[in-house]
This record gives structure tokens, sequence and C-alpha cells, in this order.
């Protein structure tokens, strides 16, 4: 029997999916591996019909409760998640919020996760070279000058403030006195002086006002000297990617996504940030999105949960249908909804039937929770059709 060549397999795909049987990413897919095999007419025939079947499976029937299916697929296995906050993975690891915290985060759509990190990915020539890692990282982690010092003091005497620098640290953090210098210029009037030899720094102020000296011994520790702003610390770490070769990675204490992907040496298609709101601003609504998907299926993995993907789906197309993310909860999703009932059912009972009584609202009774809440058929499986039978004439009828 004649083997079907590439062409007239993505031909008789190219049908299947013109005529709507199949989704264009399916047969996208199928295209790319059947043309890695050798196929017959019968062979390929079978194959096709298996997909359209298990497809059609895969389908919701009319009437579903989808919604309610989700909630309950996500909540009960949620009730068997640790409460734990932090995972301590090592001494020098960074603590990361994982099980119920952060699953309620997610669908909270909360703006300012309790601990915001990065996962920063090097492009090819970085990935691999840990000088070059190395290199990238020092441009990314925010170094202050408290965090290169020995010490920093007031020197009453003279009426100055003196840093003393720290060659180790300086140099573990590829930084040079002069830099430090170079950065200390934006404090007004002061006037510096640098003993290169002694790694030692003089601040004197103009004024004579003792008053200003605390001020200034502040803003002298926390004088930016390289580095992004948000990233408190980064962590290289060498792991193994899907692909199965070995690269380096990036983590990073706090966020800024919109710098760091600005920084040579950076993968911007990898890297990510758990803080989905910057996501959005970064790269849009649909990254979010995905993002949300990851994040959510990533916590409850993490927990050795199985939950069917469509679901985490399902929940992330609500929250960011409308090109805003918005959590789930009075102030979002449900708190949105036309049905006075069900807005009532969910959280401040009293108050949503106040201000609905106030302003004359009307309950259609459409939905699911306010047909419960009033004893009718609720619209779901087979109450959500209506059927009309014509009894007819009965003298035609014999």
């Amino acid at each position: 029997m004649k083997t079907l060549t590439n062409k007239e397999i993505a031909e008789s795909l190219g049908i299947i999916r013109d005529n709507d049987i199949l989704p264009s990413l399916i047969t996208e897919n199928l295209e790319k591996r059947l043309s890695q095999i050798e196929l017959t007419d019968d062979d390929f025939k079978r194959i096709i019909t298996e997909v359209i079947k298990e497809y059609r499976k895969s389908l919701v029937e009319p009437g579903e409760a989808v919604g309610n299916v989700a909630a309950q697929s996500i909540g009960e296995p949620g009730t068997q998640m640790t409460l734990k906050t932090f995972h301590y993975a090592g001494v020098a690891e960074l603590n990361v919020t994982l099980g119920l915290p952060r699953l309620i985060e997610i669908v909270d759509a909360r703006k300012n996760p309790s601990t915001p990190m990065m996962t920063v990915y090097f492009e090819d020539e970085y990935a691999t070279d840990p000088v070059k890692a190395r290199d990238v990282a020092q441009r990314i982690e925010l170094t202050k000058i408290d965090n290169i010092a020995q010490s920093i003091e007031f020197d009453l005497l003279n009426r100055a403030i003196i840093v003393k620098l720290s060659r180790d640290l300086m140099e573990d953090k590829g930084i040079t006195p002069q830099l430090v210098v170079s950065k200390l210029k934006v404090l007004r009037k002061v006037d510096l002086d640098l003993d290169e030899k002694r790694g030692v720094i003089h601040i004197k102020m103009q004024s004579e006002d003792f008053g200003d000296y605390p001020k200034l011994l502040e803003r002298v520790r926390s004088t930016p000297i390289k580095g992004i702003k948000g990233i408190k610390r980064v962590m290289i770490r060498k792991e193994a990617t899907q692909s199965g070769k070995e690269e380096y990675i990036l983590y990073t204490e706090g966020t800024n996504l919109s710098q760091v992907i600005k920084v040579s040496g950076v993968d911007s298609t990898r890297t990510i940030s758990n803080n989905i709101h910057e996501i959005a601003e970064t790269f849009g609504i649909e990254a979010a999105r995905n993002a949300l998907i990851h994040e959510a299926q990533e916590v409850l993995g993490e927990q050795g949960l199985d939950v069917d993907v469509r679901h985490i789906m399902l929940v992330s197309d609500l929250m960011t249908r409308t090109g805003e993310i918005r959590q789930i909860g009075r102030h979002g999703i449900s708190g949105e909804k036309e049905s006075v009932l069900a807005r009532a059912a969910f959280e401040v009972t009293v108050k949503h039937l106040l201000d609905a009584s106030v302003s004359g609202e009307e309950d259609l009774l459409n939905g699911i929770t306010e047909n419960v809440i009033v004893g009718q058929t609720i619209p779901l499986g087979t109450g959500f059709i209506d059927l009309y039978m014509s009894r007819g004439n009965k003298e035609k009828q014999s």
C-alpha cells in the first residue's frame, strides 16, 4: 500500500481544519508528528478517526456546570494543602511562599506577593559561562553602600561621616572605591575625601547644623551603587533544562521585570516573575493569563495534587477576560454578578440586599445560585432547556 508523503498529510489535515472538525492547534501538532513517521492511507485514517473521537469526548456538553465543577475540583484539593508559608531549601536559598497562602494570593490577584521573586534565564553564551553569568548577576542585584561597608560611623569631633569599605565585599560585587565616590556625588552640600589605600571615605557636610547628620547618615547607607531597584538579592544555580542540557539560572529576591529584561545577556523570552500584575504591565494580559495558569499548577503540583488544567484555565480566563486582572471575590468577579441574590449569597449579604432595595434592582433569576435560593429548577443539565410539545388535533391524529 502506498505510503503518504508529508505534502499529502498536510493537505488532508488542511481539509479537516478548514471544515472546523479539529482546531488548528491540534492539526498543526498532528502534521508535525505524523510527518516524522511512515504512514499508509489506512493508518492515517485510523489515527484521524481516533483523534476526532477523543476530541469530541473532551468537549463540554451544553448545560454542563463547568463553573461548579472547576470550583469543586480546585477547592476540594485545596483543603488538603499545607498551611506552611515559607519553604527553606538550604541556608543560602531564597524563601518562597507555597501551599494555601500562595494559592490565596493567586485567586485574590494580590498586587504585591508576600515573597516577590523572579526566575531569570540567560542567553546562550551567558547560560554556560559562570563568569559571564556572574557579571549579569552583579549588574542586576541592587548594591547599596551599606552592603559593601565594614562600618559607617559619625565622627563627632570632625563633624564627618566615615565610611570604611570592605575590599572583599567590593571585589565580590565588582565595585571600585572610585565608583562609590562617583555615586556619593549625588549628595548635595557635602565634601568627599577618599583615602584609597585605607579604603576610607570621609563625608563632611557644609552645614554646621548637627540635626542634619542623622538624615545624611541614613541617605549614605541607602545610596545605590549599582544594580536594579527592587532586586534585594540574587542567587545563581546550575540546573538541567527540559531539553536535558545544563545551564545557569538566576533567582532573585524582589522583582522588577521591566528593567531586568533590558539587561544585556538576559533572555527576555523565558524570564518570569511571580508578580502577575507586573507580567500584565510588561508583557500584556495574555502573558498574565498564562502566568496565572503556570503559578496555580506549580503550587498544586508541589503539594502533589493533580488538578486538570482546564479547571485552572477557566478560572484564569474569568480573571483576565476584561483585559485587566480581577480577583475571585466580592471586589472582583463575584461582586460584579448581575444577580442581586447571587452577590448576596457570596459575602456581605445584608449590604447587597439593602443597596439593591434602595436602587430598585430586579433579579431575573437567570443564574444557578438565585434559583437555588428561591427553590426553582436550576438552568443546569436537563434544566438548561425548555421542552415544548404540541398535542395537536386528536381527530387529525386518528
